[in-house]
């Protein structure tokens, strides 16, 4: 990528997750019912990104001088996977979690890398059932079940 680039986006970045954290601030600490409140993943959300805008703006100073590479945007990729994710956001709700989680997991590994749909069944299905256990079970939190359950 271009070093002016990756500066630019890092400072984009980082003010993101400082308004993410800064704005997670007003939600309640607990939801009714549930021992994680809604301020959590947001609060986490800003801290990843502003921990990795740092990175990337320290790792600019590492490139190579005068080292531009011209990469070929792979639109295609770049319109599936954001359909899915369009996607995935309209049915959450309506087929929970699990399913959207899993088919969008799986949509998206597809879209990265075809061939070995055992990999990406398994993958999806661990990780869509993992974060629901812990976060369900462990956590205490709610997120949209089945909904034949």
């Amino acid at each position: 990528m271009s070093r002016l680039f990756d500066r630019y986006a890092s400072v984009v970045f980082l003010l993101i997750g400082i308004f993410f954290i800064v704005e997670s601030r007003a939600f309640s600490t607990a939801a009714y019912g549930s021992g994680v409140g809604p301020d959590l993943f947001p609060t986490c959300l800003g801290i990843i990104m502003v921990l990795l805008s740092i990175r990337l703006f320290y790792e600019t100073f590492k490139y190579p001088p005068g080292n531009v590479n011209k990469a070929k945007l792979d639109w295609k990729r770049f319109g599936i996977l954001l359909i899915a994710a369009i996607g995935y956001a309209l049915i959450l709700e309506w087929i929970g979690y699990v399913l959207a989680t899993f088919l969008f997991l799986l949509i998206g590994f597809q879209t990265m890398e075809r061939g070995k749909w055992l990999k990406s069944t398994v993958i999806s299905a661990l990780f869509s059932g993992g974060v629901y256990y812990v976060y369900v079970h462990v956590l205490q939190g709610t997120l949209p079940a089945f909904p034949l359950l």
